[in-house]
């Protein structure tokens, strides 16, 4: 089969872009199409990709703010063609599950959620405007869940990144779809004995991962509290940030193991639709103190990998630090590494594998061969 992938943004590193890199390397021959790309950001892991961007990629060059392009991305992502293509796997956050395809053409979209500042987010996407821009940013949002929900007809198959976002499918879209775990590269991290003093954050800095939660925690508690990533929120951070709370910017995937494998335990304190940086903590043994809801629920286990604390407040967070202090001894690394074996990417690839396969074999009851 000839195939093609499509992310809509390809401006950093995160959970999303580990699906494409996984997808990149099952089919190597497959482009990328991006409505925005961001080299500098991107090349640690798509270096040599064949990637091609879409029309408001001159915007992007201008602006550098991909936000602003927001009105313009539906169409964009319509222009693609992809005629010459047998299947077309879209990793969608937002627009990459609008494309248009031939009959011929199948189209299996993995869903990392339905758009969440069109439908979940919508007043906290708002909140901070003036009354005139507020009115046309709810008209723009508006039109864009219109198109949102017209469009997710368009895939032949949807595969969710957890029950969580099943559920979001299910209420937003109103189809159903099959539920396969983001892949987790378990066997890249390995189980230490003991750990050095310090508990871990890897993130994006951004204003829906609560990290403020967890910085107040920890300079009301004492703990030495390391957060690794970069994003809008740094110097905000920065600022808050008393000494025991280090902000070591972006790492490279080797530094961030060392500091995964080593870690007292790894903290995560907004709500997610899956997470793939506590399962890759429990890879290296750790336990998770996690907020509790969202794709969390769904691989942390209570006790045995880790705790919860259930308000995004700092108090309740540094409630849930002294619980898993309690329980710190009881935790055992092997049994927490196991609970993420069972999240390894070998089984992503090969639902994967299979959900292609019945595509295809969905044509050739048909009598359409795919070659």
């Amino acid at each position: 089969m000839k195939v093609a992938i499509v992310h809509e943004l390809l401006v950093k590193l995160g959970g999303a872009e580990r699906v494409v890199k996984k997808l990149c390397d099952m089919f190597p021959q497959a482009p990328i199409y991006t409505l925005i790309h961001n080299p500098d950001k991107t090349k640690e892991w798509f270096r040599g990709k064949k990637i091609i961007t879409s029309s408001i990629q001159k915007y992007y060059d201008f602006y550098a703010n991909h936000r602003i392009l927001l009105p313009k991305m539906a169409r964009a992502i319509e222009a693609f063609d992809f005629n010459e293509y047998d299947l077309v796997i879209s990793s969608s956050s937002a627009f990459a599950h609008g494309i248009k395809t031939r009959p011929q053409t199948k189209h299996l979209c993995y869903c990392h959620s339905p758009m969440r500042y069109a439908w979940d987010y919508t007043h906290q996407y708002t909140g901070n405007m003036n009354r005139i821009s507020r009115v046309f940013a709810a008209m723009a949002l508006h039109k864009i869940r219109l198109w949102d929900y017209e469009t997710s007809s368009r895939p032949a198959i949807v595969l969710a990144n957890s029950k969580h976002v099943q559920k979001r499918i299910e209420k937003y879209w109103r189809r159903a779809s099959e539920v396969v775990y983001p892949p987790v590269n378990v066997t890249r991290f390995e189980v230490h004995p003991g750990h050095e003093n310090y508990f871990l954050i890897v993130s994006a800095l951004t204003a829906f991962k609560h990290l403020e939660l967890a910085v107040e925690a920890f300079n009301q508690n004492g703990h030495h509290l390391i957060i690794i990533g970069e994003g809008p929120e740094y110097w905000r951070l920065k600022g808050m940030a008393k000494e025991n709370v280090e902000l070591l910017g972006r790492k490279s995937d080797k530094m961030i193991k060392e500091y995964m494998e080593h870690c007292r335990a790894f903290i995560f304190p907004g709500e997610e639709d899956f997470g793939i940086t506590p399962v890759e903590a429990m890879a290296a043994g750790k336990p998770v103190l996690a907020y509790g809801k969202g794709g969390c629920l769904e691989s942390v286990q209570a006790s045995i990998s880790g705790e919860f604390f259930n308000e995004l407040t700092s108090e309740n967070l540094n409630e849930g630090l002294k619980k898993l202090l309690r329980n710190e001894k009881k935790y055992d690394p092997q049994a927490i590494r196991k609970i993420a074996e069972q999240l390894d990417e070998s089984i992503f690839e090969k639902t994967i594998q299979e959900t292609i396969s019945s595509l295809a074999c969905t044509e050739l009851c048909r009598g359409v061969t795919i070659s």
